[in-house]
């Protein structure tokens, strides 16, 4: 039996026995085969797509990927050590990439939000997929599936069925405002969605106006400035950066 594993140039190349160690392509992360993460991602339809396997942890980070906070969490704190030490002093530890610009600033302040989430489901409307890209290059945690809505449905429930599988640590949400407002009014009438553990990129707080009273109180998000807004029952709250 052949089997495909990740070699140390990032290429896929096939060798005779399996790998010892798991990974994510998008996240760029590996892990133990037995990672709860990502086993739990795995019964809930997520990460598969992007699986990768190592023949041992010394070639996967050479590919690129670093340790699993859930599973390797020893390993992964050297790694962030080894990371923190190479950066420059008064800078982040990590630069957002120049390609995401102009909202470097929205989309750093939503990953400080979910700040102690290791695990994320992010959801998006028409055209925020390229928020969502960028999103998964900094975010330094396991996305345990991307789920996807249109704009107008007749009910959303595949979709709302989708996004609350796999129990997330948090949700992340990127879009128009009227695709979230109605995948919102779905996930609380017939799912355990909890919006408070929810974060949204700007665009999406406009739904607040559209959802039932209620719907999104609790969630959080950034606006293109990087300035924190929280939902009450029917209003938005903003707070100065």
């Amino acid at each position: 039996m052949r089997y495909t594993l990740i070699g140390p140039d990032g290429r896929p190349y096939p060798s005779p026995v399996p790998g010892t160690l798991g990974g994510h392509r998008g996240a760029r992360l590996y892990g133990r085969l037995d990672c709860p993460s990502a086993l739990r991602a795995i019964a809930g339809g997520g990460y598969v797509r992007n699986r990768a396997f190592f023949a041992d942890a010394a070639t996967a980070m050479a590919a690129g990927y670093r340790p699993c906070a859930v599973c390797l969490t020893e390993e992964y704190r050297r790694w962030r050590k080894h990371r923190e030490r190479r950066a420059a002093p008064g800078e982040p530890a990590r630069e957002i990439p120049a390609v995401i610009q102009p909202g470097a600033i929205e989309l750093a302040r939503v990953v400080e939000l979910l700040r102690g989430a290791q695990t994320v489901v992010v959801g998006h409307g028409r055209g925020a997929g390229g928020v969502v890209e960028a999103f998964q290059e900094v975010w330094e945690g396991t996305v345990l599936a991307v789920v996807s809505w249109p704009e107008v449905a007749a009910s959303w429930l595949r979709q709302a069925r989708r996004f609350v599988a796999g129990e997330p640590d948090a949700w992340v949400v990127a879009g128009a405002a009227r695709g979230w407002a109605g995948m919102s009014e779905r996930l609380r009438r017939s799912t355990d969605w909890d919006p408070s553990r929810t974060v949204g990129f700007a665009d999406t707080a406009g739904a607040v106006t559209m959802a039932p009273p209620g719907t999104l109180e609790g969630m959080r998000g950034a606006d293109h400035d990087g300035n924190v807004w929280r939902i009450g029952r029917n209003v938005i709250f903003r707070e100065e950066s």
